[in-house]
């Protein structure tokens, strides 16, 4: 099978664009790329088939490929008969979705939770109290948000795609019960 030969239109788009949206999300271009690639693709692919679709080199695809596995968004796959290394992405969806948001918890929002209560726990002056109130709103937000995800993050995929294809109805449920207070909307006015 050549690889390079099935980089159809449609295929080059979607992966240059995940390759500028890359930058945007906080990774590398390449990284970006070759995570595409490798999500189209049906077939595992190696670092030279890589190399050869995208036009780069072989040490920042190796280097890519060892951060999509920090990320656990790609998976090494062994070929009978070959002793290269192969890439793929995991098959479903939400896999991938949960993997993502669970690593970018781990790396961004962790973290700022530590120094978020290491802060509040610093005695501080009368000038920083506004200051102290604030960090502990933050802190709490991002907690209540972190709770729910992690209720979320447990429930079986078919419960939580159900969930999610709820949206307004839970809103309306929620008002109607008075869960939520009301909000006057634009026509009301």
């Amino acid at each position: 099978m050549n690889v390079i030969a099935m980089l159809t239109d449609l295929r080059q788009e979607f992966i240059l664009h995940f390759g500028e949206m890359g930058s945007r999300w906080g990774i590398n271009r390449t990284v970006g790329q070759i995570y595409a690639a490798l999500f189209l693709s049906q077939d595992p692919l190696c670092a030279d088939d890589l190399v050869g679709m995208l036009g780069v080199s072989r040490s920042n695809v190796s280097m890519s490929l060892k951060e999509l596995q920090s990320w656990n968004l790609v998976h090494l796959r062994h070929l009978p008969g070959d002793r290269r290394d192969f890439f793929t992405t995991p098959d479903d969806m939400w896999q991938i979705v949960r993997t993502l948001v669970e690593e970018r918890k781990k790396r961004e929002i962790d973290p700022t939770l530590t120094k978020l209560r290491q802060l509040e726990m610093r005695p501080g002056s009368a000038e920083d109290a506004y200051a102290q109130g604030r960090i502990t709103e933050m802190r709490e937000l991002i907690e209540l948000l972190t709770g729910w995800y992690d209720q979320m993050n447990t429930l079986e995929t078919e419960r939580l795609v159900a969930l999610l294809h709820m949206g307004a109805k839970l809103q309306k449920f929620a008002q109607s019960a008075r869960i939520l207070p009301r909000r006057a909307t634009k026509t009301e006015n």
